[in-house]
């Protein structure tokens, strides 16, 4: 008796075992200041969007982290893989984190976004 009990008790708290797959719950916008909008407040902003809608499209933090290397502003990358952000640091100093940001548009469609060959301009 107290054996299927037991089993009983373990297949109902079988259910709430959750999935350690947080990508999915930080990869949304909502609550947050919508992309477009972010990438208006300054060169290096829209430069943070890009690199969060590359995250997103790749789906993997080696290749946002190639994209954000490939930026003009971006000093440095640190990658954290178990959280699913990256941190950024730039030129001017500011150090800002990214997740992915899926809002269903590319790292090229981010308005305000530097070209990658021009250099940044002199401050």
């Amino acid at each position: 008796m107290r054996l299927r009990i037991g089993v009983l008790l373990a297949l109902l708290m079988l259910p709430s075992c959750r999935s350690y797959d947080y990508h999915s719950r930080v990869a949304g916008d909502g609550g947050l200041v919508p992309g477009d909008q972010f990438a208006r407040y300054g060169r290096e902003q829209a430069q943070a969007v890009a690199i969060a809608r590359h995250f997103a499209q790749a789906g993997e933090t080696e290749a946002a982290v190639s994209y954000a290397r490939g930026l003009p502003d971006i000093v440095n990358v640190v990658a954290d893989t178990q959280g699913n952000w990256l941190t950024l640091s730039f030129r001017s100093g500011w150090r800002t984190a990214v997740t992915p940001l899926a809002d269903g548009k590319s790292a090229a469609d981010t308005p305000n976004l530097p070209d990658a060959g021009k250099p940044p301009p002199p401050q």
